[in-house]
This record gives C-alpha cells, structure tokens and sequence, in this order.
C-alpha cells in the first residue's frame, strides 16, 4: 500500500517541480510586464548586505530565509483569500475591508525589511496601499515568485507540503 501512494504522489511531485521550474524561468517576465513600474524584474539578492548590516552569521540569515519562504508561500493563501473576499464583497456592493490584506503584507514587510530583500519590500509597500484588487492578486504572485526565487528548493519541499496537508 505505501508504494502505491508513493507512485501516487510521484505525478503531482513532477507536476509541482514544473511549476516552479516554469516560475523561475518566467517570474522576471512576469513581474516586468505586470509590475514594471516596481523596477524589480531581474532582481537578485545580496545576502552579504543582511549579514553585515544585522551582525548574523551567513547560516543564521539563511536560515531566515527559509523560514522567509515558507512564511511567504503559507501568506500567499491568506492574500488570495482575502482579495477573493473582497471581490466578492464588491460584487456584493459592500463596503471593502482591506484589513486583513494591510496587516498580512505589514507583518511579512517587517521580516523582508530586516532580512534586506528589497523587490519583497517593494511589493509589499504597494500592496499596504492598493485598493485595486487585480493588482493586488498581481502582487501576491510576484511576491511568491520573488520568494521562490531566493530558496528554490526549500520552496518546492514546502509547496509540496501544503499539497500533502491538502489533500488529506
């Protein structure tokens, strides 16, 4: 029975490594032709100014990095969910409560402001003032991409996590 969920497993792992083979491929692309006015496409980013402006040693930051990615990739549930609440709250014709969406993109600009990842912060500063909600959904791709692009394997093990929690 084991080898038989294994096998199981084996397609949606191939599938999620496509995924994000195709996001870092094509993430710079994205994010200019979306987010141009961010001039954050082809971002790369500089650990050493985290290390020496912080005072941590290399694998202290990257280990906060990595809990970076994984606390960026389990917030960019909560952002879709919002912002599709707040589509259909206007659809609705509701007031619109971008609360949940303001205090999510403050607590991850705190981390990203510390760790120094500077298309991160600018994206989250954006996403702190915008009211439109397809920019918004836009922002939150681009932050995913852009968190995947500093820990792409640490990514993919935690993208294949949520998939494993979610299907059960």
């Amino acid at each position: 029975m084991n080898s038989n969920i294994r096998e199981k497993r084996r397609p949606e792992n191939a599938e999620l490594r496509r995924k994000i083979d195709r996001l870092l491929q094509d993430g710079d692309m994205f994010v200019k032709q979306n987010l141009g006015h961010l001039g954050v496409s082809n971002y790369s980013y500089e650990i050493e100014e985290a290390i020496e402006e912080l005072s941590l040693e290399k694998e202290i930051v990257l280990q906060l990095i990595e809990d970076y990615v994984i606390q960026i990739l389990k917030s960019k549930i909560a952002f879709y969910a919002s912002i599709h609440k707040l589509k259909k709250d206007a659809l609705d014709g509701k007031v619109l409560d971008y609360t949940d969406i303001r205090h999510l993109a403050h607590k991850n600009l705190g981390v990203v402001r510390n760790l120094r990842i500077k298309d991160a912060q600018k994206i989250l500063e954006e996403m702190m003032v915008e009211d439109n909600l397809d920019y918004l959904r836009l922002y939150a791709k681009a932050l995913e991409i852009s968190a995947i692009k500093l820990n792409p394997l640490c990514a993919y093990e935690t993208l294949n996590l949520i998939a494993v929690k979610n299907s059960l």
